[in-house]
Parts: structure tokens; C-alpha cells; sequence
């Protein structure tokens, strides 16, 4: 009998090698792995594994797992200004030393691992959901600064 940590490596391999969409195709391709398991232990080693689902540049949603390439996506400044062509942005308010970023459904964690990874000194950090950035000003920064500096990130940013 195959191990959970055999199914796991499995797991990882066929997430990161291929655009899966649903959990039926997973559970298909682990079959074809040889691993015939449930939705719900799927779902379980999902959870463990700490899988989430994002856009891709078409729009559509996929599986990927953490703190790997294919998660973090963009790795030069170049490529940033290319995926932020896609309009996620929508729009951008401050209050004190916070700010929100609003994006399109899904947009929001690729564009804050941009801010995050673009080393903005007026910046100290970001959280994302979904749709929503939160960003921490540093102090003694302003508005005006902020914005500037996340244009080179972000092409289409308006206030």
C-alpha cells in the first residue's frame, strides 16, 4: 500500500506540473498515479497541504500550493508590468498611515506578493484576501508618495 506522504509528493507533483481547475481532476489524475482515494480525503490533504486556487492570465481559477514558483508567478519587474496590464486594479484609499487596495475577484494576492517583493520604502507591508489589500504606510510617508511608487508596479493605478 502507498504511503500518505508517496500521495502527497504526488499531490504537489501533479499541482505544480499541470493547471487543474476542480477536484475531479485531481482525483483523476492521482488515479492515473495509481492513488484512488475519496473527495473528502482529497479535500483533507488539500487543507494539510494548504493548496489555494488562483487566476490565471485567462481568468480561470486553478490549484496551487504555497511559496512554490508557480504560486509566486512573476519574477521581474518586467513580467509585473506585463500580468498588471490585466485590469485587477479598480482603486486605491488611505487613511492615516494604512491604505486599501480594491482588485477584481482574485487579483488581490498576486498584486500584494508584487508590492511586497518591489521593496517600496514608504511600504512596510500588505495583506490580501481576496478582492482587498491592506497596506501599512511607513511613517513620515505620504499619499503621494505611496502612489507614485506603486505605479512602477502597478501601470494603471488611479487614485
Amino acid at each position: 500500500m502507498k504511503s500518505k506522504k508517496d500521495r502527497l509528493d504526488t499531490l504537489r507533483m501533479i499541482i505544480s506540473s499541470q493547471e487543474m481547475g476542480s477536484q475531479e481532476e485531481l482525483l483523476e489524475a492521482l488515479k492515473a498515479e495509481g492513488y484512488v482515494v475519496t473527495q473528502a480525503t482529497l479535500s483533507r490533504d488539500l487543507k494539510q497541504m494548504k493548496v489555494a486556487k488562483a487566476a490565471t492570465m485567462s481568468g480561470s481559477y486553478v490549484y496551487v500550493l504555497p511559496n512554490v514558483t508557480m504560486y509566486k508567478r512573476v519574477s521581474t519587474p518586467a513580467q509585473i508590468k506585463e500580468m498588471m496590464q490585466v485590469p485587477g486594479f479598480l482603486s486605491i484609499h488611505f487613511s492615516g498611515n494604512m491604505g486599501v487596495i480594491k482588485t477584481r475577484p482574485g487579483y488581490a494576492s498576486s498584486i500584494a506578493y508584487n508590492i511586497d517583493n518591489s521593496d517600496i520604502p514608504y511600504i512596510i507591508g500588505t495583506i490580501a484576501g481576496d478582492d482587498t489589500i491592506f497596506i501599512v504606510i511607513k511613517e513620515g510617508s505620504t499619499e503621494k508618495d505611496v502612489v507614485s511608487a506603486l505605479r512602477a508596479v502597478v501601470p494603471n493605478l488611479t487614485e
